[in-house]
């Protein structure tokens, strides 16, 4: 089953997203980490959420890119923290052509293999600010690949102001 999770920064959908895993039972709880840590402010939300998920059960993968090649034992729990992240380290590392497809490819493979995947993504949207062309560029993928995602998964969740709200 794959879960797929929104909401804009501090709305508490990563909680969510991590008690949806835990109420899950099932023991074996890998956590996809897709930040890479540049920076003091990258190093200071790793610490957070790594303290947030400290006592659940969770083995912690590093996976900034190529979400398909990670080893995962067939049946686990996944959480997948976040699909934004791994989008911009598959575009602007990688090269645009092509990364919606290999993150696609990489949720398929996480549905494929976990018995629940829980993909949490950012809503960057709703800002009402112009962007250059290039950053608006991205934005539009962004936005298709959550559509994508949300269209791939069996239950799709908005979380504002730590309300979870049900859309599928």
């Amino acid at each position: 089953m794959l879960i797929y999770v929104s909401g804009g920064a501090g709305s508490g959908k990563s909680a969510f997203a991590e008690g949806l895993v835990v109420q899950s039972g099932i023991k074996e709880r890998f956590y996809i980490a897709t930040m890479e840590p540049f920076g003091e402010e990258a190093a200071q939300r790793i610490a957070r959420h790594r303290a947030l998920r400290q006592g659940k059960g969770f083995a912690t993968c590093e996976c900034p890119r190529d979400l398909s090649a990670l080893p995962l034992q067939g049946g686990c729990a996944a959480l997948l923290e976040d699909l934004t992240n791994l989008f911009a380290n598959e575009w602007f590392s990688q090269r645009p052509e092509g990364a919606a497809e290999r993150v696609l490819a990489g949720l398929q493979y996480l549905k494929d293999t976990a018995a629940l995947a829980v993909v949490v993504g950012n809503d960057l949207f709703s800002d009402g600010l112009p962007y250059d062309g290039e950053t608006l560029r991205y934005l539009r993928a962004l936005a298709a690949l959550n559509q994508e995602a949300a269209a791939m998964a069996e239950e799709v969740y908005e979380v504002v102001c730590g309300i979870p709200l049900r859309r599928k």
